[in-house]
């Protein structure tokens, strides 16, 4: 007899676990229906800044396979397609065709739900004043850019200044606007420690980007014709012709909630290690909608980036497809740029080892990207935290130049083999002047922070 898989949602995880399942199951066995409210499937949203920046061509670029591609191998992708009701007893999704206005239920044998996130978009006066835009979607990525395109002035703002609002600030910089980067915190990339912020500051600093700190936006001022004219703070007013939100994302898990199924501290669906909903045999669930382990906190976190939901989608596929993976959880690792500066962080902040109890010691060392008679060796400011007494890493934030931000995967694979800074010491690690010092800047931290452990623990 023939099963039926409904997936909701057709980008990273979703259309990853169609197609694994698909790979282990001919469509005589298994037949799979999913489902997409956008115009666009399995695309790169990380992509979007680069592409708003002219560093990619265009928005097809983005997009690793389309829905013909898709349906050529027996998924059912139907797009402009909405879900609005899961009835989980009843084993069946209710589904808006956005472009006909007709509706219709569809029972499934085995569910997937990979709605993503949405941008956070806070209920302020004038926040959805025409050019105000979040950047979630290819959908998002256009309409940003058919504004661009239809505004005659030069000013941007961006709100927010996570990884988002940086890569926009530098996108919108790289169009030839004049923009201005307004943020709560006291740095810059709360991602990151406020001394490791201050670097990135410095930097968006000299490349001309005005940075505003502790500034609460309160309301988006608007023109006689309704569009965006000024972003308002407690404080003062900045000019804007276009507003570009990059305040962060929470689950969308509104579909989830409402059909009663469990959902964490953060809003996010909770799994077992196979991805499965906890207390639901045949639902699954995957990609920026849900929550993750934090092996260094030992507690679940949210952490929306396209290569967890990639490989939920696979975990996914696999057990819907009668095969078995399990997806153990994440060390919190992360990449970006400002231009040439490159900023990287894994495992936990100060502020999160405070926060689950832990006791840790800190080292901050200045080294540079290859052996520092070499030429083209960079600068580069790593800080390392480690559990005192036992010397366990805990995290590294890494800020540098050319050949900085990648060092953070050295980190990223000791954190999940759970070593401790001393062990990490000895790690063989290739050495070349053109590559890095003798001694690479991750181990040097490394050495430093064994020491202050020895020393403090």
């Amino acid at each position: 007899m023939t099963e039926r898989l409904v997936v909701i949602g057709g980008d990273a995880a979703g259309m990853s676990a169609a197609s694994q399942a698909r790979r282990l199951k001919g469509p005589e066995e298994l037949e799979i229906v999913a489902f997409e409210r956008g115009h666009f499937s399995s695309y790169s949203a990380c992509g979007i800044p680069y592409w708003v920046g002219g560093d990619v061509a265009g928005r097809d670029e983005l997009i690793a396979r389309s829905p013909e591609e898709h349906r050529a191998r027996a998924i059912d992708l139907r797009m402009r397609t909405e879900v609005t009701e899961i009835d989980v007893p009843g084993r069946r999704v209710l589904a808006r065709d956005l472009e006909a206005g007709t509706e219709a239920w569809t029972g499934f044998d085995k569910l997937v739900i990979a709605t993503g996130a949405r941008p956070r978009r806070p209920a302020l006066p004038g926040i959805d004043a025409p050019g105000v835009h979040g950047v979630q979607t290819l959908d998002d990525g256009q309409a940003l850019l058919d504004s661009l395109e239809g505004t005659g002035g030069r000013r941007a703002v961006v709100v927010g200044a996570g990884y988002i609002g940086v890569e926009m600030a530098e996108a919108l910089l790289n169009r030839g606007y004049e923009v201005t980067l307004l943020h709560r915190g006291e740095q810059p990339m709360a991602t990151l420690d406020p001394d490791m912020g201050a670097l990135v500051h410095r930097a968006l600093d000299g490349l001309g980007i005005t940075t505003v700190a502790s500034a609460e936006v309160t309301k988006i001022l608007t023109g006689e014709d309704g569009r965006v004219r000024a972003v308002a703070t407690d404080d003062a007013e900045y000019p804007a012709d276009v507003v570009v939100l990059g305040m962060g994302v929470v689950p969308e898990t509104t579909l989830a909630g409402a059909a009663g199924l469990p959902l964490g501290v953060y809003g996010g669906l909770l799994t077992d290690l196979a991805m499965r909903v906890r207390g639901h045999e045949d639902i699954w669930a995957g990609g920026d909608c849900v929550e993750v382990l934090d092996l260094v906190a030992g507690r679940e976190r949210h952490v929306p980036l396209g290569t967890h939901a990639n490989k939920h989608g696979q975990v996914i596929g696999a057990n819907v497809g009668g095969d078995y993976a399990t997806f153990p959880g994440v060390v919190g690792t992360a990449v970006s740029k400002v231009c040439d500066l490159e900023i990287a962080r894994t495992g936990l902040r100060e502020k999160d080892a405070r926060e689950v109890g832990l006791r840790y010691v800190t080292v901050t060392v200045e080294s540079t990207s290859r052996a520092g008679y070499y030429p083209g060796a960079a600068p580069m400011t790593v800080k390392m935290l480690a559990e005192r007494r036992t010397g366990r890493l805990l995290g590294v934030q890494i800020v540098g130049r050319e050949g900085a931000g990648k060092r953070v995967d050295i980190a990223a694979v000791a954190l999940t083999a759970g070593m401790t800074v001393e062990a990490m010491t000895a790690l063989d690690l290739g050495y070349a002047p053109p590559f890095s010092p003798v001694w690479d800047p991750v181990l040097i931290a490394a050495r430093k922070a064994t020491a202050a452990v020895r020393a403090g623990g």
